[in-house]
């Protein structure tokens, strides 16, 4: 079988494992949500961020990977995060996106979003990496396209996090690895690793969090 350029993140060993749990062990705190550029925080930290279409299961993501709850505000009606959305915890900032491909917005709006997550991810000298939400359940979308080619063309390292892992059969993993794969060949920013998730059974969520470790220590 030939190997996919794009192959599953290995589960951490037993160190970096224990690292990334200890990464967020303690408390995560909201910091506060930026509606425009001069609104950031200072750049004195790694952060890493979060995109995704809306319904994607973002919320949900971080609020497992951090260990709480009710820390993003997770909601079934597309759209809701439309602010840039911090949350700190020691040296590193988490950074939520406001979702995109949701319908029930106006167009004023959207333009309005896509123009400050266009500023940010172009201008933001500590982003060390994004990380792309993908539904394990449709795989990469043309709706995606337009991110994925933002992160291209900022120069910003991606890395698609599949989510929903459980909602899907097992032997439907290959075919959709397949389909994330080819589609991501065409964009160089793609760093060569998935990561399979769900936030409902905790899979992947050791593994997220060691990866952002790493980043830490890099």
């Amino acid at each position: 079988m030939t190997q996919l350029p794009f192959p599953l993140a290995e589960e951490p060993d037993d160190i970096s494992r224990e690292a990334g749990r200890k990464l967020f062990a303690g408390d995560t705190n909201f910091v506060k949500g930026v509606v425009a550029m001069s609104g950031l925080p200072p750049a004195d930290r790694v952060e890493v961020c979060f995109a995704g279409r809306s319904n994607v299961g973002k919320s949900s993501l971080i609020n497992a990977l951090t260990g709480r709850k009710g820390l993003a505000r997770a909601s079934n009606t597309p759209g809701r995060t439309q602010e840039i959305n911090y949350f700190e915890r020691d040296a590193l900032y988490l950074v939520d996106l406001p979702g995109y491909g949701f319908a029930n917005a106006p167009v004023a709006t959207v333009a309005k979003w896509q123009e400050l997550m266009k500023n940010y991810l172009s201008g933001r000298p500590t982003l060390r990496r994004a990380f792309v939400l993908i539904d394990s359940r449709h795989g990469i979308k043309k709706v995606d396209d337009e991110i994925l080619t933002l992160l291209d063309k900022s120069a910003v390292t991606f890395q698609v996090v599949l989510t929903k892992a459980d909602k899907i059969k097992t032997s439907e993993y290959p075919k959709l690895l397949e389909q994330v794969a080819k589609a991501l060949s065409k964009h160089p920013a793609a760093y060569p690793e998935l990561i399979l998730t769900s936030s409902e059974k905790g899979e992947g969520i050791p593994t997220l969090r060691s990866t952002i470790n790493s980043l830490l220590a890099d």
